[in-house]
């Protein structure tokens, strides 16, 4: 499954995306007009504040807090410097993490991998 998992991914980020080439020629948009360029920041940030705020909200509460947490991150990071590096290096962070996790439970189950229907 991480095979067409990555295979996913990379598909997703590629330039030829039709996502991506909106997005390109949109923040060319946004480049040409200093007012919408000063709008566009002004709305990224107050949205990423936004998605992070109520993700940190919803951290004592069963569901996905954290994850809403660093996707507001990651909207921040799209505009400002700063927040990028801090996704960056939660990125690396989490991958880290779910490395050992995983070796952890392969160790622990003796070596088999078991693969549920979800994954």
């Amino acid at each position: 499954m991480t095979v067409i998992r990555q295979r996913e991914i990379d598909h997703g980020s590629s330039s030829g995306h039709p996502i991506r080439r909106f997005l390109r020629r949109s923040r060319a948009w946004v480049e040409q007009h200093p007012r919408m360029r000063w709008l566009y920041r002004t709305l990224v940030g107050v949205l990423g504040s936004t998605v992070a705020v109520i993700g940190l909200l919803l951290v004592p509460l069963p569901g996905p807090g954290w994850l809403i947490v660093f996707l507001g991150i990651a909207i921040l990071g799209t505009e400002f410097p700063t927040a990028h590096r801090a996704a960056m290096l939660l990125k690396r962070i989490l991958t880290t993490v779910w490395a050992w996790w995983r070796s952890r439970r392969e160790r622990a189950s003796g070596g088999t991998s078991t693969v549920s229907a979800g994954s």
